[in-house]
């Protein structure tokens, strides 16, 4: 028999009979197409200490088995990335160029960013001489069985962490990279590209390496704060919207989706995320009235939504009741196209009993 239930003035329908139940993947992928679902999709994003903090409360260090008991209906999957390299003084880089520092906090650790590699950067030759990372680089070997792994469980896959814009503003400093949209376009330009290129092989390889279960391709770059944007639209047109395009066009050829990333008011920017072709937007930061789930979903018949469940207020210092509230409240806004998460990753000071409460909300 079918089983039908209110939620937020809409009717989500669930085929309860044996054997039928959506699996996470089947559920993912009506989310993407703007259906609704038995219930809304699930993801999970967390610090490092936070994930010791979670452990500690659960009695066990093992996050597929949590994220099994709790049914999450998405699960990222990774090549191997070249190890970072310890300059001294405390201060490490990745193997694009950035650098930082380690900040200890309860439960363990977070990074702090400083100017990066080509902070010093006084022509296009430094940029070009930069031992920029290849993509032989990146080891695929595992790839394709985590990525069984997780499909015979029925849950969906995403993958990556692409940049067009930040990472390059991170390895330039962002005073620099600012001062160059200006000054020296040219090389913010060919700081994008690089990135841009790199990244469209990267997904192709993971692509190829995955036999093409990769459901969703994620690309990050931060525009806004809690106040604004950091750009201009004009800006973003010049320095963002040609590669970002390039590359959702990209994976959009391949077969996939993509989940595009930033923090902070980007309210300004989402018509051109849908001109552009994003299909998800994260992490719907209510850093303001113009970030508002209610206000953004009037764009729901053409963006889906990832995120929204507030790290820095009902998950910090609700109560579990408080964060199940929120979650069917987002659902109720959005309906259809929502993907619960929350707002960037689960901070450490967000007590294991609310991160659980999440995924509770439809219990």
């Amino acid at each position: 028999m079918t089983g039908r239930r209110a939620v937020g003035g809409y009717t989500r329908i669930g085929d309860v009979r044996k054997g039928l139940l959506v699996d996470g993947k089947a559920r993912v992928a009506a989310t993407l197409r703007h259906e609704l679902t038995d219930r809304p999709a699930y993801d999970f994003w967390a610090e490092e200490a936070t994930l010791n903090r979670l452990y500690e409360h659960l009695g066990y260090a093992d996050l597929t088995r949590f994220l099994d008991a709790l049914d999450v209906d998405i699960r990222e999957v990774a090549p191997g990335l070249p190890a970072e390299t310890a300059l001294g003084g405390g201060v490490y880089q990745n193997y694009w160029g950035e650098r930082y520092v380690y900040r200890d906090v309860p439960y363990g650790r977070m990074r702090d960013d400083l100017p990066g590699a080509l902070a010093g950067c006084t022509s296009m030759t430094d940029i070009a001489s930069f031992a920029w990372p290849r993509n032989d680089d990146v080891d695929f070997t595992g790839l394709r069985a985590q990525c069984d792994a997780v499909a015979a469980k029925g849950y969906a896959i995403r993958y990556g962490f692409a940049d067009v814009w930040q990472r390059p503003c991170l390895v330039r400093g962002w005073e620099n990279a600012m001062l160059d949209m200006y000054e020296h376009p040219d090389w913010m330009h060919r700081l994008s590209r690089i990135f841009t290129d790199f990244y469209r092989e990267d997904f192709r390889r993971a692509w190829e390496a995955s036999g093409g279960l990769i459901d969703l391709f994620t690309i990050y770059s931060d525009l806004g704060t809690q106040r604004g944007p950091l750009i201009s639209p004009a800006m973003f047109g010049e320095f963002v919207a040609p590669y970002l395009g390039e590359l959702v066009a990209w994976v959009h050829h391949l077969g996939s989706r993509v989940l595009f990333h930033s923090c902070g008011d980007v309210s300004v920017f989402i018509p051109d995320l849908i001109r552009l072709g994003v299909d998800v937007l994260d992490p719907i930061q209510p850093a303001n009235e113009r970030m508002a789930p209610r206000r953004l979903a009037r764009y729901g018949s053409d963006l889906c939504f990832h995120g929204g469940i507030d790290t820095q207020t009902v998950l910090a210092t609700g109560t579990p009741a408080q964060v199940r509230a929120r979650v069917r409240q987002n659902d109720a806004v959005f309906g259809s196209g929502y993907i619960v998460a929350p707002t960037h990753l689960f901070q450490p000071d967000a007590p294991a009993e609310n991160i659980i409460a999440v995924y509770e909300a439809f219990a």
